[in-house]
């Protein structure tokens, strides 16, 4: 894994920690990681933070992050993993339902990052196991996993300035008078509950948008994007404004329809951090309570 830049007009009044930040958004930790690797490069010539270079147009900067990682803490795990899309900086899985993204003491070799760990080791990529995003143990769909921290931070800031679009599919109880809109309450964790979050004047501000694609038995399919990313956040919303997502026993009932809870991440979007290019990425539902042909006609 490398980046390779060539120096421009503009580039030479730069230093080469500031050239690497404004053009590539690595931070000043990653930059110090970087050198005790001896994994930048000028012309094929090792930099070392102390040399005076006098960067020329057409200078050849290679940035490398091919160094080993310690990844000692994850259980490597063989599974049968959904992969959506992988290259050489990131990898897009489709998470099942029942299973969670972090190990924990109760699923400590059987979490997604343990797949993910069993496939890097089959590879020959010993990294880090870094999600950059998360959803909740029931929940299914849509995971991207960095290759490595550079990756993982500058995803990580998309995220931050929202050009990192996710978007959500759930089927909830009841039917809605309005059929799209805005939900904007805050959420803050439960007193006394270190798992359940709660609508809280108090809490973090949380904006939920959402639009009902199908209707039918008393349910309703409904799209929803996120505008912040609170823990439980599409869970908690639906269920304060009284449209419980179904199965979901800690905000509303569980149910014998369908396992887990209906609640699905089956699309996102973000700029690729090497590429430049819009990548945008769908994976369906396994539900069977709609019908999958207007299922595909809507999302």
């Amino acid at each position: 894994m490398e980046l390779i830049y060539t120096i421009r007009e503009c580039d030479i009044k730069l230093n080469i920690k500031e050239l690497l930040h404004e053009n590539f958004n690595i931070s000043t930790r990653l930059y110090q990681k970087l050198l005790r690797h001896s994994a930048i490069t000028i012309n094929e010539n090792v930099y070392y933070e102390k040399q005076h270079i006098n960067l020329a147009i057409n200078d050849i900067i290679k940035v490398n992050f091919d160094n080993q990682e310690n990844n000692s803490n994850i259980v490597p795990t063989k599974m049968d993993l959904d992969i959506i899309y992988e290259d050489e900086w990131l990898i897009i899985v489709n998470k099942p339902v029942g299973i969670p993204v972090h190990p924990s003491n109760l699923h400590y070799e059987d979490s997604l990052s343990n797949g993910i760990r069993a496939y890097f080791d089959s590879i020959g990529l010993r990294k880090t196991i870094r999600p950059v995003n998360r959803i909740d143990l029931n929940t299914s769909g849509l995971v991207v996993f960095a290759k490595c921290e550079y990756i993982h931070s500058v995803l990580s800031l998309e995220m931050q300035n929202k050009k990192f679009i996710k978007k959500y599919l759930c089927i909830v109880e009841g039917t809605f008078k309005e059929k799209s809109g805005t939900i904007d309450f805050s959420i803050s964790r439960k007193k006394d509950s270190i798992i359940e979050r709660c609508v809280s004047p108090h809490g973090q501000k949380s904006i939920t948008h959402f639009s009902v694609l199908q209707e039918t038995n008393n349910l309703s399919l409904v799209e929803c994007k996120l505008e912040t990313g609170r823990t439980h956040q599409i869970r908690v919303h639906m269920s304060y404004i009284g449209h419980p997502i179904l199965g979901d026993s800690l905000y509303g009932t569980s149910s014998n329809l369908i396992e887990g809870q209906a609640l699905h991440s089956y699309y996102i979007s973000f700029i690729h951090p090497i590429s430049k290019k819009q990548l945008e990425f769908t994976c369906k539902p396994k539900w069977t309570l709609f019908d999958n042909k207007k299922l595909n006609q809507n999302c």
